[in-house]
């Protein structure tokens, strides 16, 4: 695996992608990738069953999480690699923030039903159970009542931040979450750290002072990356591993698996030490 394509930021039905883990290890493979992240948002509940794919798919697995966070009131998010899903710490505030979540979403379908056909039980449907609720399963049913044609709508137009029907979510300060990974045995990467065709970006030096809790990389090849320049030289600066990754969803999003990379020699470093291994075919 000496020119190994890997892309290790990538989402399932588990989160908020449009394929299940099993289909995306097929599609993964399909596009001749050779090392896969599953990093779905704040949930571990696709690992199972994409580990179940990486013999047939011949695709290594490395087993993620992209975890919501916040600097200064910016949402920002943090993914962490192959860490230890039982850790009572990590495991007792991931499970605060998915119920907070929870009432979040509650609260805006019943600020939408005033206006648009939409109710709770057509947002779980599009969820299922093992699946934490968020903003894409209720732009679903949005789409599914006739209110919008698609994702993209349903969130300019209804779910943005400034919307009468958003509410902002609980996510804790980023520095801490960088803590509860590497308390896990896990590596904690930046994800997008200068994504700002998102909104607004936090500050280099607000970057640094993460390295300072313990981060061990930025993902500096990402599409909605800007001054991938500014951010490749705080890296090597820091010590920080450069990774590249894809974020990909599936369909509705133009991210495609592989259109960024990861070195394979920063995942040998990214893997060593770590509670958990990279799962190979």
């Amino acid at each position: 695996m000496l020119s190994a394509v890997i892309d290790l930021h990538t989402h399932s039905t588990a989160s908020d992608g449009r394929s299940t883990p099993a289909e995306l290890m097929r599609e993964a493979a399909r596009a001749g990738i050779d090392v896969l992240g599953l990093t779905d948002h704040d949930t571990v509940a696709g690992w199972a069953e994409a580990a179940g794919q990486v013999e047939a798919t011949g695709t290594a697995l490395v087993r993620g999480m992209e975890l919501s966070a916040k600097i200064d009131g910016i949402s920002v998010h943090i993914l962490g690699y192959l860490f230890d899903p039982d850790d009572e710490r990590l495991t007792a505030h991931v499970a605060r923030m998915l119920a907070e979540r929870r009432d979040r979403a509650v609260r805006m379908v019943a600020r939408l039903a005033r206006d648009v056909p939409v109710t709770w039980e057509a947002v779980e449907a599009h969820a299922g159970a093992a699946t934490p609720v968020g903003r894409p399963h209720i732009a679903d049913a949005l789409i599914d009542s006739g209110v919008v044609a698609d994702r993209q709508e349903a969130f300019a137009v209804y779910l943005r931040p400034g919307s009468p029907y958003y509410i902002h979510h609980y996510a804790p300060p980023a520095a801490e979450a960088v803590e509860w990974i590497s308390g896990a045995g896990g590596k904690a990467v930046m994800a997008h750290p200068a994504a700002s065709r998102r909104g607004k970006t936090v500050s280099l030096s607000r970057i640094e002072e993460l390295a300072d809790a313990g981060l061990f990389g930025l993902e500096v090849d990402h599409r909605d990356n800007v001054e991938r320049e500014k951010l490749a030289k705080l890296a090597e600066r820091r010590g920080l591993v450069r990774t590249g990754s894809s974020d990909y969803h599936g369909t509705g999003k133009p991210n495609r698996l592989g259109e960024n990379t990861t070195a394979r020699e920063v995942l040998d470093a990214i893997s060593s030490g770590t509670h958990l291994e990279v799962l190979k075919p």
